[in-house]
């Protein structure tokens, strides 16, 4: 019996070249215009906006973009940024800094912004991811060009997508993940295992400096395909497998050799960690979420949606009820083919550990344990955030509907069109509404006039009040990234060890100080501090641990009023230079870096 795959290729080579290339260029042109239409507010004034579903995770990609632009304007060590968390600095590789997005577009952030940076990344990953699984399945796995541009529209742009196109550069770059997909199935073929083993570690090496994560989960599918298909085709698995194993090995030793220095540093340099500063279950898919539509949804309703999500850039599944409908209708239709039932047990394998080590429904923990408890402290798997398993399936299963829409040609014509308005009720509700954006606070002339540099010479920082943290120091750390790290800064919104040594757990800041814990108390509180002369002389020696130069409070701060009198009460009068307050304390002896 033939695959779809093999009867996919006989009728693809049938197809007359002439035709391909207007359909082609329809649906890619098709895609971008989408793409562009969610971004659109933000392209409006991409340095001026931030993503409302995220904007914290907006400001880290400014700084993993700023960065990226450092290194290539300022010979900034790739993996190691000494501009941001003074002084101890990011390790870059144990973070999410998309170096082979940012490099090459560093020219882009230096003259136009990061910002433009940011959203152009956004916007070309969303149309690429669709482009690139309409290429792969338009060219090997389907004959029809509407399903191939139906399969590429839902992995470029299903709820899963749309929801991480709030800021997350790294999960919506995902056009390099069909070619991983289809290199290594190709691997089976004779002949290929060196060929193709290369061409895999490569793509594999590019992948690494995008999204780790992704390539994580593309793995484990790619595993649990090939144990089921090996299962329920073990003639033809056991044909296949001394080839693919060959160029396996091929790719494990390129992509081996090229990222041995990058990985070591990752997981062994200064700035590394283990594990997440939540527990497996805290970031989990809710079951109920496959028959609901997510907030960006045409059909959505953001005050449902919260209810079975844990943020607006993780709406993993949100199918919608047609939509979940068309998908098991997807897996009907293909049942006959072995690799279309893989693919469909590896989605369902990896939906299920999204749904995390109990079954969640509708918002409520239902005491029902799952699978993935067993799994959820091992090595690498405590890395990431568990509902992102199911974006595998949501990839699949636009694979899946591509497949099916393909063999719904040959049904007949009423099982046809009964097929085809399915389609229609289930994408229709999905359409994505434009990503809402919120406008910052314009940069003050202290910055913007170069003021600053008067005051910040060296490796001196310029200390910006609240200090840059997650959530609660967005705009300071924005101030030094759309500056492009002119200037050090300490502290900031990144991965790293909690408190090291003693506590190497993962944490989105950096460790706690005197300072930064009075400072966010006031900030989150608006409850002024009795400084005693001891807490000054703690807050003046972490200002020396930091360097500090000049202390800036941000304008319209929250609780501004008692973060000023707290600063005054530490630092004494401030000073009214180019729209803001400031403390200059160039007069600390900070020590040599040396």
């Amino acid at each position: 019996m033939q695959t779809v795959e093999q009867v996919a290729q006989e009728q693809a080579a049938e197809t007359p070249a002439r035709r391909r290339g207007p359909a082609d260029i329809w649906a890619f042109l098709s895609y971008a215009v989408l793409s562009v239409l969610v971004m659109s507010q933000l392209w409006r004034d991409p340095n001026g906006r931030l993503l409302a579903g995220n904007r914290d995770d907006h400001n880290i990609f400014l700084f993993m973009i700023a960065h990226a632009e450092r290194v290539v304007f300022a010979g900034e060590n790739p993996f190691h940024s000494s501009r941001l968390n003074v002084p101890d600095g990011v390790n870059m590789m144990a973070n999410t800094a998309v170096l082979a997005l940012g490099l090459p577009l560093a020219p882009v952030s230096h003259f136009l912004g990061v910002g433009v940076t940011v959203v152009l990344l956004i916007t070309l990953g969303l149309a690429g991811t669709a482009a690139a699984w309409y290429w792969v399945l338009s060219r090997h796995l389907v004959t029809s060009r509407v399903a191939a541009w139906i399969g590429g529209l839902w992995c470029g742009f299903c709820p899963a997508m749309i929801s991480h196109g709030n800021g997350h550069v790294n999960f919506v770059s995902q056009y390099v993940i069909p070619f991983i997909v289809w290199q290594a199935l190709r691997l089976r073929e004779p002949g290929r295992a060196v060929r193709g083993g290369i061409i895999l570690g490569l793509l594999i090496v590019l992948q690494v400096f995008i999204n780790e994560e992704s390539l994580l989960f593309t793995a484990l599918a790619l595993g649990v395909f090939v144990v089921a298909y090996g299962l329920m085709a073990r003639t033809s698995a056991k044909r296949d497998a001394p080839h693919m194993l060959k160029g396996l090995g091929v790719a494990a030793l390129v992509s081996g050799s090229l990222l041995a220095y990058p990985l070591w540093y990752q997981f062994f340099a200064p700035g590394n960690y283990h594990g997440q500063p939540f527990e497996p279950d805290h970031y989990a898919t809710d079951l109920a979420s496959l028959g609901f539509f997510a907030r960006q949804s045409l059909a959505g309703y953001g005050a449902l949606t919260r209810h079975m999500s844990v943020s607006a850039t993780e709406d993993n599944t949100f199918f919608g009820p047609v939509g979940l409908l068309m998908i098991i209708v997807s897996i009907v239709v293909l049942w006959r083919s072995v690799a279309a039932r893989a693919a469909a047990i590896a989605g369902f394998v990896l939906l299920v550990m999204s749904l995390g080590p109990e079954l969640v429904f509708f918002g409520h923990r239902t005491g029902v344990p799952l699978p993935f408890a067993l799994i959820s402290h091992a090595p690498v798997i405590d890395l990431v955030s568990v509902t992102r398993f199911a974006i595998v399936t949501s990839t699949i299963a636009g694979v899946l509907l591509a497949l099916a829409a393909d063999r719904a040609r040959d049904f007949p014509a009423k099982k046809r069109r009964l097929f085809q308005i399915g389609l229609v009720l289930a994408l229709v509700p999905l359409f994505p509404k434009p990503s809402p954006i919120v406008r910052a606070d314009p940069l003050p002339p202290f910055l913007t006039q170069g003021t600053w540099k008067q005051y910040v010479t060296g490796d001196r920082t310029l200390v910006a009040v609240p200090l840059p943290d997650v959530t609660t120091g967005r705009t300071g750390m924005r101030w030094a990234t759309l500056s492009h790290f002119a200037y050090p800064t300490p502290r900031g919104y990144f991965m790293g060890p909690a408190n090291p040594p003693e506590n190497n757990t993962g944490s989105w800041s950096a460790p706690p100080r005197f300072t930064s814990n009075v400072l966010w108390r006031v900030r989150e509180y608006g409850i002024r501090p009795q400084l005693t002369a001891a807490d000054r002389a703690r807050i003046t020696e972490d200002l020396i641990f930091w360097r500090a130069a000049v202390v800036v409070l941000v304008p319209n701060s929250r609780n501004g009023d008692d973060l000023l009198a707290t600063l005054t009460d530490a630092l004494g009068p401030p000073q009214q230079v180019g729209g803001v307050e400031i403390w200059d304390v160039r007069y600390l002896a900070v020590p040599s870096k040396e």
